[in-house]
């Protein structure tokens, strides 16, 4: 059984890249454009472990989104995706752009493979 992750990036083809890697990865992926569209999937879908977050995104930002989304799931993985912030929080970052070995090497130490 794959592991449900939410992928949220404002910049569609960057959202459409990280789900199919995800896919590749064995995992099942459901997607948002912006934070409040991931905070209603997140209320509505109890089978989302894992999040995985734009940093830099108008309206909410990936770090608003990730305090957010930990009240409404205890226990929720996260990992935050920028090409231009630097580390500014605990949370495990991936560099844009990146190759799916980053993204799996990084599931594999801060969230657990699919």
């Amino acid at each position: 059984m794959s592991r449900v992750v939410l992928v949220v990036d404002d910049e569609p083809a960057v959202l459409d890249i990280t789900a199919s890697m995800l896919e590749d990865l064995g995992c099942e992926v459901i997607t948002a454009a912006d934070g409040n569209d991931a905070l209603h999937r997140l209320s509505t879908d109890e089978r989302i472990e894992i999040l995985i977050t734009d940093v830099n995104m108008p309206g909410m930002d990936g770090y608003e989104l990730t305090k957010k989304a930990q009240q409404i799931r205890e226990g929720l993985k996260v990992i935050v995706l920028s090409g231009r912030d630097q580390a500014a929080s605990k949370l495990p970052l991936i560099r844009k752009p990146f190759l799916e070995q980053d993204l799996k090497r990084t599931m594999a130490q801060h969230t657990g493979l699919c």
